[in-house]
């Protein structure tokens, strides 16, 4: 029987294994350099924590069982629950705001789709504790880092944003009842996945008049400099309202200071179908082919007291590894060095079998410094040792020769300059990555640097 990987899930080849890392690596050093924490979770919690935040009509989504004691478990399908339990066990201990991230394996019991898988890495960012606008902006901001770090410009990719409390103010402003604002917002929502007559059609459903229509049917078009325009003079004489066009309007003036004002941009169609989101709301667009978001979140101010915690105001996003990836398929490439499984420092040749026992004496030196280091499992020509280098990918070749056994020198050869030179083995060690740039005849690498720090120091 020929087994295969469940569908829906991702065998990691080297390969794949390498494009991984490298997105993951670039969460993690985009996070910490604006001031995020990590933390994890079990990678299963208990099923009532899921109801708890989703309802009911979350548990066939997941995958859920029964452990040997009758409790009910489901395997994460998301890391915000996990943040709020972790949060709540100690609000009154953590310093606010609260900034941390998390890099989990989830797994959702979905049809797969393009960009959508049901096992994934996801990248969550959360800051909790401050409902400053300036919160929101650093939110923001942290991802559109990200999407820069990987290559992707203003060109290749938007971040559109719009409130939803401004969108509720408004509705409530026009004598919108409050119990049919949820309708409009999953309705809202739908502008840009639907055809223009079908949304149109369902605006019609929830209506109750002309002019109810006519309204969210300029709502639905609003977006841009132009967009917001359009909201104020919507807006203008109601205070609730105008409040909140106030501070949207703030979040894109810091935006505009922190740099990435031409990533964002006002977009009423996006709305966010989640029910606990309370204020800013953004979701990240490629400009490829893929027409569906590649990032989203935005401010959650009640979601810890209903999963049992203290009142305190949140905002965050998340996006996974697996729609970064059909996005840089789509948009950009991923880079060459991104894709290679290993990168190697030095790959030490022996010229002749007798001296096999000194190179592995050298790669274990080579090791212990933390050098990454290979050699060839066969004996075989120094050409064929070479090339099994290349394919390696290593920087450096040691080539442990006659020279070795007559007077202590190594050949080290640039692999991709072709610049070699024969260095006293000594010297070599003291600083193996100097070479084969150090001057022919330097007695010493250090010798070198002293001689180079000199001269640079002003008489």
């Amino acid at each position: 029987m020929k087994f295969q990987n469940p569908r829906g899930t991702r065998d990691f080849y080297p390969e794949d294994m390498a494009v991984r890392n490298w997105i993951m690596d670039a969460w993690r050093r985009v996070s910490l350099r604006n001031g995020f924490e990590e933390y994890d979770g079990p990678i299963f919690e208990y099923l009532d924590l899921f109801r708890a935040k989703s309802g009911e009509g979350i548990v066939s989504e997941l995958f859920h069982f029964e452990d040997r004691g009758g409790r009910e478990l489901a395997i994460r399908p998301e890391m915000t629950p996990t943040l709020a339990r972790m949060i709540s066990g100690k609000a009154q201990s953590l310093p606010r705001p609260i900034k941390w991230f998390s890099m989990p394996r989830l797994c959702r019991a979905e049809r797969p789709q393009r960009g959508r898988l049901r096992e994934f890495y996801q990248w969550n960012i959360d800051i909790v504790g401050a409902d400053d606008v300036v919160a929101d902006a650093e939110c923001i901001f942290t991802a559109v880092d990200f999407f820069r770090e990987i290559g992707l410009t203003a060109d290749d990719m938007v971040m559109k944003i719009n409130s939803r409390s401004l969108l509720s103010a408004l509705l409530t402003a026009k004598n919108i009842e409050f119990d049919r604002h949820d309708a409009i917002f999953t309705v809202m929502d739908k502008r840009d996945k639907l055809p223009p007559e079908t949304f149109a059609g369902m605006v019609t459903d929830i209506t109750k008049c002309a002019d109810e229509k006519s309204m969210l049917l300029a709502l639905g078009e609003a977006s841009g400099e132009s967009g917001l325009d359009v909201i104020g003079q919507m807006t203008a004489g109601y205070t609730a309202a105008e409040a909140e066009l106030a501070r949207l309007r703030s979040l894109f003036g810091l935006l505009d200071r922190m740099g990435i004002g031409d990533y964002c941009v006002f977009d009423m169609g996006v709305v966010r179908g989640l029910a606990y989101y309370t204020g800013v709301v953004f979701e990240g667009f490629g400009k490829g082919a893929m027409k569906r978001a590649i990032c989203g979140g935005g401010r959650y101010d009640e979601l810890l007291k209903v999963l049992g915690g203290p009142s305190m105001s949140g905002i965050g996003f998340g996006t996974s590894d697996v729609v970064i990836i059909e996005t840089l398929n789509d948009v950009k490439p991923v880079p060459v060095h991104a894709r290679r499984s290993r990168q190697t420092d030095f790959f030490v040749i022996d010229a002749d079998a007798n001296l096999f026992g000194d190179v592995l004496g050298l790669v274990s030196k080579l090791r212990q410094m933390g050098h990454a280091t290979e050699f060839s499992y066969r004996r075989q020509a120094i050409g064929k040792q070479l090339k099994q280098a290349s394919g390696r990918n290593a920087s450096r070749a040691v080539i442990v020769g006659q020279e070795y056994a007559d007077r202590r020198v190594v050949s080290v050869k640039d692999l991709a300059s072709g610049k070699q030179v024969e260095v006293d083995i000594d010297a070599f060690l003291k600083r193996p990555l100097a070479w084969p740039e150090l001057p022919m005849g330097s007695e010493s690498a250090d010798d070198v640097q002293a001689s180079n720090d000199a001269a640079a120091t002003p008489a």
